[in-house]
């Protein structure tokens, strides 16, 4: 038997390594080769092309954390916990989050078609996206009456200094109470999310601990803001499509301050993955250790249930109706 092409010997290290870390059975350690390494890196800046959403392994099935906010895939009515069964003709059983990623991006002006199974459907249905430039906001705010409605929409680079500035923006406004939407809000950078606590709560007080793989050893995060959002009465809006960083904050918030979680049950998204960066401008991507709230409590593969919970129907969303966040506004009156 002879090949018909000559072997590609840096693609056997790379297939190598990606078996390896395979056979760990855990969709959050991987290998990134210098392509999908850089697709990663610009996630992680808030610009890209693609179609706008983040997606996560949940019972070895690949999944739909949330479309992001103003993107093609939240335009053409992909939904949180969507099941992507096929990216164009390829089937998805098995596959690791960086390669669908792979898949799935791609320049401006091209289509991509999804295959897609929700619940309540009795079968998968295609949804065809247009790529775009992606570029992914931090967070807008509005005053509702006298409540200052925050969405925070991913955890970015950016996402210190605008909800720094949104902050000076509130308490010079007539605002009385807050609601921070954290709704579909995939993660990000661990140190965002620490450094926006620090608004909500004391200097000092426990953000998050990091459990390693042996419990004796832990990384704590505590608060180190200025505490200038303190006294105002909080609620929190959370969904199947809050993960990482958002449930981070979520828990900081409960566990604290008592603040109550209104909508439904959260992600799940609580291990930690440290990043190896290679010669080749590959990436290893490897868990080393769990979140824990500060009272205790595991995130990964269990998420955050809310204090009130509320659904908002296919038909609530068709009406331009929020039932979640009437409920958010009314609660947090009542504080």
């Amino acid at each position: 038997f002879a090949a018909t092409e000559p072997l590609n010997f840096q693609n056997m290290v790379y297939g190598a390594i990606s078996g390896m870390l395979g056979s760990l059975d855990d969709p959050y350690t991987v290998f990134m080769n210098p392509e999908d390494a850089k697709k990663f890196f610009d996630d992680l800046e808030g610009s890209f092309e693609g179609v706008g959403m983040e997606i996560g392994i949940r019972q070895k099935q690949l999944q739909v954390i949330a479309p992001l906010e103003g993107t093609p895939a939240k335009r053409a009515g992909v939904r949180s916990g969507d099941r992507i069964i096929k990216i164009g003709d390829v089937v998805t059983e098995g596959m690791s989050v960086e390669k669908a990623i792979s898949l799935i991006r791609g320049p401006k002006g091209t289509e991509v078609t999804l295959t897609v199974f929700r619940e309540g459907w009795e079968e998968g249905k295609e949804i065809t996206i247009v790529r775009d430039v992606i570029i992914i906001p931090s967070l807008k705010w509005e005053l509702k009456g006298d409540v200052a409605y925050i969405e925070l929409f991913h955890f970015s680079e950016k996402a210190g200094r605008d909800f720094r500035r949104a902050s000076q923006e509130i308490t010079a406004s007539p605002a009385k109470y807050i609601v921070l939407d954290m709704r579909n809000n995939p993660g990000g950078f661990l140190d965002i999310a620490v450094n926006i606590a620090g608004w909500f709560l004391e200097q000092g007080s426990l953000v998050v601990t990091e459990e390693l793989k042996d419990p004796s050893q832990q990384r704590v995060h505590q608060a180190k803001g200025s505490a200038g959002l303190l006294s105002y009465p909080l609620v929190v809006l959370i969904n199947e499509g809050s993960a990482s960083a958002s449930e981070i904050l979520a828990g900081a918030l409960r566990d604290n301050r008592g603040v109550l979680l209104v909508g439904k049950q959260s992600f799940g998204k609580g291990s930690v993955q440290e990043i190896q960066n290679l010669r080749d401008e590959s990436s290893l991507k490897i868990t080393i250790a769990k979140w824990l709230t500060p009272k205790g409590d595991v995130i990964q593969g269990v998420g955050l249930k809310p204090d009130i919970e509320v659904e908002n129907t296919p038909e609530d969303e068709d009406k331009g109706l929020d039932p979640q966040l009437d409920k958010a506004i009314e609660a947090v009156k009542n504080l």
